[in-house]
């Protein structure tokens, strides 16, 4: 809210094209440590997974020492995925170049797709091994990833992370060092999520009985869709036609809305 709330207030003073909030990327320092308002989103999302995990600990069957294992091994996943899939899609070139920058996660560089991949599989390997039900744990953490992303975004924005890709219309943000003014992509991105929290909440409290695992398609089928066309306005590289965000994404589309039809789609009689 502090965040939104400062980004809000110097788009007030701004005279022509809005331009991108300068706001300092580190929240606070812990004995000269810069903690970074994009790994606080971290810590958000793993504090409130296991607060809703622990509450919910006896319908789901889960145990407390379960919990932390399961989000320890997600968070470790998460990262390797997320780094793994940037370096691969986003600029293995220039990593080759600069092997040693591969593991330096903490200066950028976490791929959204590949984090989803690896929650996905860190979350269904160890329920498996541990004969708890994934799409019951996967529903209540598909809630706080989309919540949390939608805070990254705006994260993002502060870092001049994600920029859009060059805009005719007055809603766009200028950038020091980069020409022309941007596509608000981080703010159209946050929105979205904040936008598909609400209505996946309002579905999870509205039909405390629905099939598990329906919060967990339908988040992978919007967030699909929702990225294949925003990354139409992102400064991105093109393979074959598409970005690679959209490549990645079309597998989302097609493999949830399969899921969804064939599992969870009731026909009228």
């Amino acid at each position: 809210m502090v965040i939104t709330t400062q980004i809000i207030f110097k788009f007030i003073y701004i005279k022509e094209y809005m331009q991108v909030p300068s706001i300092s990327p580190v929240a606070f320092y812990i004995s000269n440590i810069p903690i970074a308002y994009y790994w606080l989103t971290y810590v958000f999302a793993f504090a409130l997974a296991f607060i809703l995990l622990y509450i919910n600990r006896e319908k789901l069957k889960i145990k407390e020492e379960q919990i932390y294992d399961l989000l320890l091994i997600n968070l470790l996943v998460i990262l390797i995925f997320a780094r793994l899939f940037h370096v691969l899609f986003w600029g293995i070139s220039y990593y080759l170049s600069n092997p040693i920058l591969i593991p330096q996660f903490w200066r950028g560089g976490l791929s959204f797709h590949g984090g989803l991949i690896g929650a996905i599989l860190a979350t269904y390997i160890y329920t498996k091994k541990q004969k708890l039900s994934f799409f019951t744990i996967a529903d209540i953490l598909t809630l706080v990833a989309v919540l949390a992303h939608a805070f990254q975004r705006i994260v993002n924005l502060i870092n001049h992370e994600i920029i859009g890709a060059p805009a005719s219309s007055p809603l766009c943000f200028t950038y020091p060092g980069i020409e022309g003014c941007r596509h608000m992509v981080q703010i159209y991105a946050s929105l979205g999520n904040f936008l598909l929290f609400a209505f996946l909440l309002f579905i999870y409290l509205k039909k405390p009985k629905i099939k598990p695992g329906l919060i967990f398609w339908l988040m992978i089928f919007l967030t699909g869709i929702g990225r294949f066309f925003l990354d139409f306005i992102r400064q991105d590289t093109i393979y074959l036609g598409l970005k690679a965000g959209q490549w990645l994404s079309i597998p989302m589309i097609i493999i949830s809305l399969y899921c969804l039809k064939k599992y969870y789609y009731k026909k009228k009689d």
